[in-house]
């Protein structure tokens, strides 16, 4: 019994593993060429196909060393290839606009 729902636990973790990985590829793949270069960050093609592997190995190979592998790349585009792009590409702002000198509670005026 306890195997069972440990089995589909790790079941369910591997399923989470994959999607983070399809959607990071599909990320990849939407940012622009050019704004890999300008964030100083490797080429697209290159993070194209460390995601790609990371999605054809959490697809067709069931072993966990190279999925953790894939998840370690997944996660390096998440937290410092994606907001790198983001802020070159103009999306690094926030959603309400403003000069870059606001604060939180509104614009800084450098304490006049």
């Amino acid at each position: 019994m306890l195997l069972t729902a440990f089995g589909g636990f790790m079941s369910l973790i591997f399923l989470g593993m994959l999607v983070l990985a399809v959607v990071a590829l599909v990320m990849a793949g939407l940012a622009r060429d050019d704004a890999y270069r300008a964030a100083n960050k490797q080429s697209k093609m290159f993070w194209l196909i460390m995601l790609g592997v990371t999605v054809a190995v959490n697809l067709l190979v069931p072993m966990v060393f190279l999925q953790i592998a894939g998840l370690i790349a997944t996660i390096v585009f998440f937290v410092d290839v994606r907001p790198a792009l983001k802020q070159v590409s103009g999306g690094g702002g926030g959603r309400r606009g403003g000069s870059s000198s606001d604060g939180p509670y509104g614009p800084y005026n450098g304490g006049r």
